[in-house]
């Protein structure tokens, strides 16, 4: 990167308002008349609106005759003579600049063909942009001019067969150059330096219309989200998988551990959930591509938004290699009958100033506060500026080509509390046209960003995010305990005082009570969850906040935790291992850990079997009867009743269900105590139990015609008839 000696700063603030700093050390920063003059060396006087002394500077702001033109080299020049150019100030964040650059093209990044290739870049306030193409074979580069057109895209288009070149674009603003990635790039080289010319075309093969043959996903509330990362899920020693820690090795089927059992990819198509979500795989960085094994990342460091992540794949210098190696692994998993949910980052990228947004168009992609600093509600040091138009535009459009170049079905958006709601509802409509069954969910906290309270993609707007399924906290951490505090516990680790919030939960925190506010209008938007990547599991939260208790009585808390997820009214969410006690060694921010702590344990798995049939036996419960998942708020407050039972033992009782499965009622009791406890059943005849203590199968494990049920210490049961 350049750099530029300035007599003095000029920055075009406002279309029409010029802010000029003048050093005290030139001339005691003392004007009293100011020119514009534009690249086509025309000249107008400014007209100074307001002097202002700011420390060793004199602050001059100016209004111009004629907004000067953006794209163009501008100049200012003093009384004295002193000439400095004019930059492109706080301007890019104003609505005016917004509107007058938005471009609706489809057609940004490289448009390949084997007879030419045409590059197209918004680069508004660029006054030259050259695209820099080297050889496959690296011995040759060259750079060409491009050409300026409507809304600041600059376009070229070249004769011949470039596939496999190496690209670049080079940006020149405010007289600095720089070079960036393409932030429309579908393929780069290893580590992402550059962008690579790839045939598309080539890569479709791997796609097959299994897609169509997944499932039928009738309601968002069907689904059963579980949580892994591409390398966790198959690094552990006894894997049985051969490419590890790969998109290969995640593909391989039938693969199973020292005990003959199952693991990885056909181990989870045989827990019967519906849907993977993947940590980003996305390119990030945080791992060196050509030296895997010497770094670990979970991969919420965003490079390239539209391009497979390298580390993942069998070779990084083969830039088709990732793309095809990505694409087998969704239609693999789609062969198991599964969805594939995408964990996406957008909220921010990994180094600001080293992002190609802020080196192609400095100052426009990321938020700033009052003073132009940039903010940091995510806390990594920048905020993607969800709100300006050709920002939305390409989180939109990523979002698009990830659904139908790769046919994923969903997306996790992390930190979704930064973006605003309007880009978040164009992303429900934009999927829709692809998949209107395609999950969307996201973190919706809220966050210290510079955008209106009323603006933010948050829990507390939900009424404005209707399709949209948000990370339920409150039952997190009523169910749990805090997660912030390892010894704070939640209703199925003990604590009574959640007995009633565990109720509201439990039935969808929509409020199923006058006299309770619940937090959602409707089921489909609350993900229900007491563990995920994030901070301490639940088994390693347990072994702090329940130290005087034996291994038996921790692990019936976590089962009964569990339970609570599987049979809540909402989206369940399981994180990977949550089935069979996963432990990261009490690490509770594993980002950047070794894989010995964040990998999938399969020795465990084989340990803990027995937990793991009982979570599959739940999950086929669930499966098995619609009223486990009610389709709206209407239909719960209707047919969800919590009978009188002794706090803080909760019966949920699902009554007059038969239209929704082939059992009439469904008791489902929670006991958090250390006792048994003796209960009155709300209907006479017989009941069938379909879970008890460690138990649970679609099959009945036990008939009762008693009037009375004695159900177990730390446990949950179900009855049906």
């Amino acid at each position: 990167m350049s750099t530029v000696d300035r007599l003095f700063y000029a920055y075009l603030d406002e279309m029409n308002v010029i802010t000029i700093l003048l050093p005290k050390m030139y001339h005691y920063g003392i004007s009293t008349l100011f020119f514009l003059i534009d690249g086509k060396n025309q000249k107008q006087n400014l007209d100074i609106q307001e002097i202002l002394p700011l420390g060793n500077e004199i602050k001059y702001i100016c209004t111009p005759e004629f907004e000067p033109e953006i794209g163009i080299q501008n100049w200012i020049v003093d009384e004295h003579g002193g000439k400095s150019d004019l930059q492109i100030g706080s301007v890019i964040r104003t609505q005016e600049f917004d509107q007058l650059f938005f471009y609706e093209g489809k057609d940004l990044g490289v448009t390949f063909s084997t007879e030419k290739v045409t590059f197209k870049l918004w680069a508004p306030t660029a006054t030259m942009v050259k695209v820099k193409l080297t050889t496959p074979s690296q011995d040759q580069t060259e750079e060409f001019i491009m050409n300026r057109g409507k809304k600041g895209v600059w376009s070229i288009e070249k004769m011949g067969d470039f596939e496999r070149f190496q690209y670049s674009f080079l940006v020149c603003v405010n007289r600095v150059w720089r070079e960036a990635v393409d932030p429309y790039a579908v393929a780069v080289t290893a580590n992402g330096t550059h962008g690579v010319i790839v045939d598309l075309n080539k890569t479709r093969s791997f796609l097959s219309t299994t897609k169509l043959d997944l499932p039928q996903l009738y309601s968002p509330l069907d689904a059963i989200v579980y949580e892994t990362h591409i390398r966790d899920f198959t690094i552990h020693p006894s894997s049985g998988v051969r490419n590890k820690g790969t998109y290969l090795g995640a593909a391989e089927t039938d693969t199973i551990g020292k005990d003959g059992e199952l693991t990885c990819l056909s181990y989870v198509k045989n827990l019967g959930v519906t849907h993977i979500e993947l940590l980003p795989f996305n390119d990030f960085a945080g791992v060196d591509e050509l030296a895997v094994k010497k770094e670990y990342n979970w991969g919420y460091n965003p490079l390239h938004f539209n391009v497979p992540e390298g580390s993942f794949s069998s070779n990084p210098n083969n830039p088709y290699a990732r793309i095809n190696e990505l694409k087998a692994l969704i239609e693999t998993i789609h062969q198991q009958g599964i969805r594939v949910i995408m964990d996406v980052v957008y909220n921010h990228v990994f180094i600001r100033e080293q992002a190609s947004f802020e080196k192609i168009v400095p100052g426009y992609f990321f938020r700033h506060d009052q003073f132009g600093m940039p903010s940091n509600g995510t806390g990594v040091g920048n905020d993607i500026a969800s709100e300006r138009l050709m920002v939305r535009k390409m989180i939109v459009d990523s979002i698009d080509f990830w659904m139908k170049e790769y046919q994923v079905d969903g997306f996790r958006f992390d930190l979704m509390g930064i973006l605003d709601i309007d880009t978040m509802n164009e992303v429900r409509k934009k999927v829709d046209e692809t998949d209107y069954t395609a999950l969307i969910i996201g973190e919706g906290w809220d966050l210290n960003t510079p955008i209106p309270g009323e603006k933010k993609a948050n829990i507390r707007n939900q009424k404005k995010l209707p399709r949209i399924a948000q990370f339920n906290d409150w039952f997190r951490d009523s169910i749990k305990g805090s997660t912030f505090n390892l010894y704070d516990r939640g209703f199925a680790l003990g604590n009574e005082h959640f007995y009633d919030a565990a109720k509201q939960v439990l039935a969808g925190s929509i409020g199923t009570e006058k006299a309770t506010q619940g937090i959602f209008l409707e089921p489909i938007q609350t993900v229900n969850y007491i563990e995920s990547h994030d901070n301490h599991t639940l088994w390693d939260k347990l072994t702090v906040c329940c130290q005087g208790s034996d291994h038996e009585t921790r692990k019936k808390r976590h089962r009964l935790a569990t339970a609570m997820v599987i049979f809540s009214q909402g989206i369940p969410f399981i994180h990977s291992g949550q089935e069979f006690f996963r432990t990261k060694k009490g690490i509770g921010n594993s980002y950047q850990s070794p894989d010995e702590i964040n990998w999938l344990d399969w020795d465990r798995k084989s340990f803990y079997h027995n937990h793991v049939d009982f979570i599959k036996g739940i999950i086929e419960i669930r499966k098995s009867h619609r009223a486990f998942r009610l389709p709206e708020a209407k239909a719960i407050r209707e047919h969800v009743t919590f009978l009188d039972f002794p706090k803080p033992l909760i019966g949920y009782f699902l009554k007059e269900v038969g239209q929704y499965g082939k059992w009439e009622s469904i008791l489902v009791l929670f006991n958090p105590t250390l006792q048994c406890m003796r209960v009155s059943l709300p209907k006479e005849g017989a009941w069938n139990v379909l879970v008890e203590e460690h138990k649970a199968s679609i099959l009945s494990i036990g008939i009762t015609s008693s009037s009375h049920y004695l159900i177990q210490p730390l446990s949950v049961s179900v009855l049906v008839q």
